[in-house]
């Protein structure tokens, strides 16, 4: 009987030390579970030729063809020979080139009218695109038959086509995975765990998990493809969904203190001081989340929503409703400007009630305090003190919040904006402040598909605003091809000077900061100096050279990109000369950011040449204007947040994209919808299908993402939702999966110790 081999068994003992090395270091296949999983990319078949008229050059391919001719020549005086094979496919030709002694081995091999499949890099010599010494497999029957019989024995097979490398081509793979195939059914599949609930598996249709990965690498037809499919997408979804329900579940099951909503208190006379009505969308949401709050385990919830649409105010009412059970609430925010933006509009928006113990405050009231890494010792003294003794019932705070030093009296509600920018263990540890789990609020000003909000942030609950407030304008937006149309950027100064002189204020908005530091650290191609914590924090959320979303278009030839202290000098000396104009950065000083800040929202400056450190949490209802510089180097998404900051008062907004590059490229394209469309999440949409699936995920996912090799998150919403229905089902049932241990074997393999701690923390 065939010894069996374990899933987890280094893939030397099945396919031989140097062969495993290449896969390990080339593919990132160590284990004969890797193997197993290593899927085809797509399949080519027999009797179907492939275009040799399209292959890309200076990349490793793998193509179907029949020899046409072959030449044996020499050079260098006789003293060298080549064998030059000329193959087709009926829509071009490809040259295979040999030299040295294996020529006579390859001259009796590939004679005209034999068929079969050639691996190499695409390279071109005298103008003749070429294969230097490729791999190769012949696929025409034995020897001796012609080539009309090898192409109807050939004629409607499928031949698989793998993710290889150049050290290994695609059918080097497939001999290894076929051995390995043959291993496995002499053994039955033996030690092959099926991850499926059999009751799941039958109910559903699908194939068992040994008939759907002999289909995947061994189709009989494009049916056998898609079910094997089906079923090896469903395992993958299956099993991360009841890694994140398992989550939700053990979340269900811890202690938390209930902070049901209160009457007459802080909240209500917060709510009896609004000038305006809050939104439907907003109502639902705050009952979502007061709903979570009166119960006696912790929320966990996701809040995102369009720009504009209120989060703040909704995140506000829930602090405030944890004020009133004698907890209190501290808002985590990603940089200063922001904590500042934060607490500045906060106790505008609670006026006396933000001055509580103070007097002239309010009976309800209650102390807002801010803090952050800059802050003055004696200020600093006196928040921490307000913290610990409970008279301060909200912070808003950066990283600082996170240190050893800030305790608080009673911390019931935790809130992190733009959780995005925050690591799970910064989370963590300020969650981890409070006697008991606190309530957890993660919002977000990102649109994120629903896809990726089930599989990114699937131990969340989740909800959406996505209504706008009644009283906010239209924002028009319009690309600007400054290289192509030079007299249009001198417009969009014209427009601005309009804006001005009509009372309003604009902002600028570039790439890069400028200054020396800013260039030395792009010489060095390093970080940037340490300058404390919430600086260098702020600062790594500007892009110093754009690269998020830059085409690769032309890159070799592009200038740096345009930096907030070269131009707003060329503005002030230049087409906005006379108005009042300043900058904004993230490395400033605090105290000057926040001085900045200030004149601006008193209407002191008329344009701000600023970084992404104004891409959330500013409100300046007068700012009428943007002017977004090298527009091309920023995603669609964060395009999406910037422009939000204008259009946020009566008058309409006014958007305006500069970019070099041409109108033929993907960034002008992504410009272009970025300018169609204000609908956050159609925009999320179209930023996912441009991006890859790892981008999506994000590097913090990165156990989830190598977990995923057939699902697709953009793509294959109706699996994932289908199997987090299927899977909230199996763990409420049983919760330990004591009665599905191989699907708890699966998840062992699944949550490593990396991954583990990062579904732990979410």
């Amino acid at each position: 009987m065939e010894r069996v081999p374990a899933l987890d068994e280094p893939l030397k003992k099945i396919v031989g030390g140097n062969t495993a090395k290449v896969m390990a270091a080339h593919l990132d296949l160590h284990t004969v579970g890797d193997l197993l999983h290593h899927y085809p990319r797509r399949y080519a078949e027999r009797g179907e030729l492939t275009r040799l008229a399209d292959l890309p050059l200076d990349e490793h391919v793998t193509v179907v063809a029949r020899v046409a001719k072959a030449a044996k020549k020499t050079f260098n005086n006789g003293k060298g020979v080549r064998l030059e094979v000329v193959v087709t496919d009926g829509s071009g030709a490809l040259t295979l080139v040999f030299f040295g002694r294996s020529v006579f081995h390859h001259e009796k091999a590939l004679v005209p009218g034999r068929r079969g499949m050639f691996a190499g890099k695409v390279s071109v010599f005298n103008r003749t695109r070429q294969l230097s010494h490729p791999d190769y497999a012949l696929l025409d029957p034995e020897a001796g038959e012609d080539a009309a019989s090898a192409v109807d024995a050939f004629a409607h097979q499928l031949l698989p086509l793998y993710p290889a490398c150049k050290q290994l081509a695609s059918w080097q793979l497939a001999k290894s995975i076929d051995l390995l195939l043959d291993t496995m059914e002499a053994t039955n599949w033996e030690g092959l765990v099926d991850p499926l609930p059999d009751a799941l598996r039958e109910g559903r249709g699908f194939e068992t998990l040994p008939g759907a990965l002999l289909k995947i690498h061994r189709p009989r037809s494009k049916a056998d493809i898609a079910a094997a499919r089906d079923r090896l997408k469903w395992d993958e979804a299956f099993v991360l969904q009841v890694a994140l329900a398992r989550r939700r579940y053990a979340d269900t099951q811890l202690p938390a203190v209930p902070r049901a909503r209160r009457a007459d208190g802080l909240l209500d006379a917060f709510d009896a001081k609004l000038p305006f009505t809050l939104t439907e969308g907003q109502q639902q949401v705050s009952a979502e989340i007061f709903a979570d709050l009166a119960t006696e385990h912790p929320m966990h919830r996701l809040l995102q929503g369009e720009v504009g649409s209120g989060k703040t105010l909704v995140a506000l009412r829930a602090m405030l409703a944890v004020v009133d059970t004698g907890g209190q609430a501290a808002m985590l925010a990603p940089t200063e400007v922001l904590a500042q933006q934060h607490h500045r509009s906060i106790v505008e928006m609670m006026g006396e009630l933000a001055e509580g113990g103070m007097l002239g405050g309010s009976e309800h009231g209650t102390k807002v305090v801010l803090l952050t890494g800059s802050m003055g010792a004696a200020a600093r003294r006196q928040a921490l003190l307000d913290l610990v003794t409970g008279e301060a019932g909200l912070v808003i705070g950066t990283h600082a919040l996170i240190e050893d030093k800030v305790l608080f009296h009673d911390l019931g509600l935790v809130i992190v904006d733009e959780q995005h920018r925050f690591g799970v263990e910064q989370r963590d540890a300020l969650r981890a402040k409070a006697d008991r789990t606190p309530h957890l609020l993660v919002m977000t000003a990102t649109p994120i598909p629903r896809t990726v909000a089930m599989t990114v942030f699937g131990d969340l609950e989740t909800s959406v605003l996505d209504q706008l407030p009644a009283g906010r304008s239209p924002i028009a937006s319009h690309v600007v091809p400054a290289k192509d149309k030079p007299h249009f950027l001198s417009r969009a100064w014209d427009r601005v000077r309009e804006e001005v002189d009509a009372g309003h204020q604009a902002y600028v908005v570039c790439p890069r900061i400028g200054d020396e530091e800013d260039a030395a650290a792009e010489r060095k191609g390093s970080a940037r100096p340490r300058a404390g914590a919430a600086r260098e924090a702020e600062s790594a959320t500007e892009a110093g050279t754009g690269t998020e979303a830059s085409d690769t278009e032309g890159a070799a030839e592009r200038r740096p990109p345009l930096a907030v202290l070269d131009v707003a000098e060329q503005l002030a000396k230049g087409p906005l000369q006379g108005l009042r104009t300043e900058v904004l950065h993230g490395r400033m000083h605090p105290d000057d950011k926040d001085a900045v800040m200030r004149r601006f929202a008193a209407g002191e400056v008329d344009v701000l040449v600023a970084t992404t450190v104004i891409e959330v949490g500013v409100n300046v209802p007068n700012a009428t204007a943007m002017v977004i510089m090298d527009a091309d180097r920023f995603g669609v998404s964060q395009l999406h947040q910037l422009r939000g900051r204008v259009g946020r008062g009566s008058a309409a907004g006014l958007c305006l994209l500069v970019t070099d590059m041409p109108e033929a490229s993907q960034a002008r394209a992504r410009l272009g919808a970025v300018a169609a469309t204000s609908d956050g999440f159609e925009l999320s949409r179209i930023d996912l299908e441009q991006r890859r699936e790892g981008d999506v995920l994000g590097q913090a996912q990165s156990g989830i993402r190598s977990s995923l090799r057939m699902l697709a998150v953009i793509d294959d919403e109706e699996i994932i939702s289908a199997a987090r229905e299927e899977a909230v089902a199996t763990v409420t049932a049983d919760p330990d999966l004591e009665h599905l241990p191989a699907l708890r074997t699966a998840l062992d393999a699944l949550l490593d110790a990396e991954r583990e701690q990062y579904l732990d923390k979410g």
